[in-house]
């Protein structure tokens, strides 16, 4: 064999061994390579909710001192606890139309903005606005209160000044997880919504909550929907509440918050919708007679925890709670005074001498449908 020839078979059989070598030395190195680590994220945000603010004239005017409106007082004993949240919503039954076109009491009210002021620098910043009483002092009153909201820090829902303003769906977001309130009354006791004006309250229909849901569901991560329902000073839901609240569920809601019976009414979940069928009253004069039911109201509160995986998000409700909350008042010289919101777990005989047989009465009227939900108990 030539020198030559023998050279490059030599040189062959070299590159033939170093590529085999090289193949082997890359499979050894695949299987020994970690599979990249899966990215889990999660974010978290609290809630708490309490009923309607129904502002008789006894509860402004007890606020009232040199000419100032002041509800400071009045939420002493919630501030604190407000504060400890990210989210807190609540329901302002009375439209804040304000003192310039007079303030006006039942049947047809009309309440300071300075209690809006209270509310929002306790914590609060999620707000219904549509109830029965919404368009009780007419669309000045509305207009006035939109205009009140239009440049606070909060979200609200329910009662708009134009149709431009109704057909947007707010979306805000905090900790990462996006959410949205949509709100709706059965009705206006009554009153006629101005033709053309039908933005001044929402009105609850099926399509309309399913337009409204397809709408903002895929854009946010938690949804809550305020329903001004139900029948007032009873304390069980109607079949037509259960029948929203399974019809809303359905849909995609996350959260139903109930209003409008004054009194307490169950907890419970429908799949993995929150209901909560009444908060009751938050602050309010409404006399008590049937055995304090319109005084003793809930306050409940949850956490959020958006879990993100492979670029996916998901939700879960969790940590649960639910207190009892007392509006106390006194009585004399023909006023009603001294109002205060007060948890029951600081409640003691000085404001009620009941206060644990009623604390055991309407805790099994949350419990109604479920006794694991949770209840914060008394000293």
């Amino acid at each position: 064999m030539k020198a030559w020839k023998y050279v490059l078979l030599v040189f062959s059989v070299v590159i033939i061994v170093f590529g085999i070598l090289l193949f082997l030395d890359k499979g050894d190195n695949v299987k020994q390579r970690k599979p990249l680590k899966e990215e889990i994220k999660e974010t978290k945000l609290s809630l708490v909710m309490v009923g309607d603010a129904l502002l008789h004239s006894s509860v402004y005017n007890d606020a009232y001192n040199n000419g100032v409106y002041d509800f400071t007082n009045q939420l002493e004993f919630i501030s604190p606890i407000i504060k400890n949240y990210d989210l807190a919503f609540y329901n302002q039954e009375t439209v804040l139309g304000g003192t310039g076109i007079g303030l006006s009491d039942y049947p047809a009210f009309n309440s300071p903005q300075e209690f809006g002021d209270a509310m929002i620098k306790s914590g609060f910043n999620i707000i219904n606005l549509a109830t029965n009483h919404t368009l009780d002092r007419g669309e000045k009153a509305i207009l006035n209160q939109s205009a009140y909201f239009k440049d606070k820090d909060v979200l609200t829902a329910g009662s708009y000044s134009s149709f431009d303003d109704a057909s947007k769906i707010i979306i805000k977001e905090k900790n990462g997880i996006k959410y949205a309130l949509l709100s709706y009354t059965y009705g206006t006791n009554g009153i006629r919504i101005p033709a053309g004006k039908e933005y001044l309250v929402n009105l609850y229909s099926d399509e309309q909550a399913k337009r409204d849901i397809e709408a903002v569901r895929g854009k946010v991560d938690l949804l809550l929907v305020s329903m001004h329902w139900g029948v007032e000073y009873r304390h069980e839901p109607t079949s037509e509440q259960k029948r929203q609240a399974e019809y809303l569920s359905s849909l995609g809601a996350d959260i139903i918050i109930g209003t409008h019976p004054h009194v307490v009414e169950p907890v419970t979940y429908i799949g993995d919708t929150l209901v909560i069928y009444s908060l009751g009253n938050f602050i309010s004069a409404q006399s008590t007679n049937n055995d304090f039911n319109t005084m003793v109201e809930l306050m409940s509160s949850v956490d959020v925890i958006k879990t993100t995986k492979d670029g996916k998000s998901s939700i879960k409700l969790d940590n649960l709670n639910n207190e009892l909350l007392y509006n106390y008042y006194k009585k004399g010289g023909g006023k009603w005074y001294n109002f205060r919101v007060i948890p029951f777990s600081q409640m003691n005989t000085e404001y009620n001498s009941e206060y644990k047989r009623l604390y055991d009465k309407y805790g099994k009227v949350i419990k109604m449908y479920d006794e694991n939900i949770p209840l914060k108990g008394i000293s």
